[in-house]
């Protein structure tokens, strides 16, 4: 958010994708470990859409913002999005109320 020179460093640019690409795959991994496949479960559905948003949500609030009101307005949505996404995990209910 105060776009710090260390955005320049090549290990600080490759991270976050590193990050982004482990989680898809862990969920993919998962899906299929435990016979839970997204189209026939609603809560892993939800799981996973919610996870895709928390990564475009991510990549806005780092560097696609094009100011910093939008940077920390996507900032704050992948924030409710990552506690939605822990909440949907700990009941197995994509319909959870905060």
């Amino acid at each position: 958010m105060q776009s710090s020179q260390r955005l320049n460093i090549a290990w600080v640019k490759i991270v976050p994708h590193v990050n982004d690409t482990i989680l898809l795959v862990s969920a993919s991994i998962l899906s299929v470990m435990s016979q839970q496949y997204p189209v026939s479960t609603a809560w892993i559905n939800a799981k996973l859409l919610a996870l895709i948003a928390y990564i475009v949500l991510g990549s806005i609030a780092l560097k696609r913002g094009k100011d910093l009101g939008m940077r920390v307005i996507a900032w704050g949505i992948a924030v409710f999005v990552f506690v939605y996404i822990l909440g949907v995990a700990i009941t197995k209910n994509p319909m959870i109320i905060f």
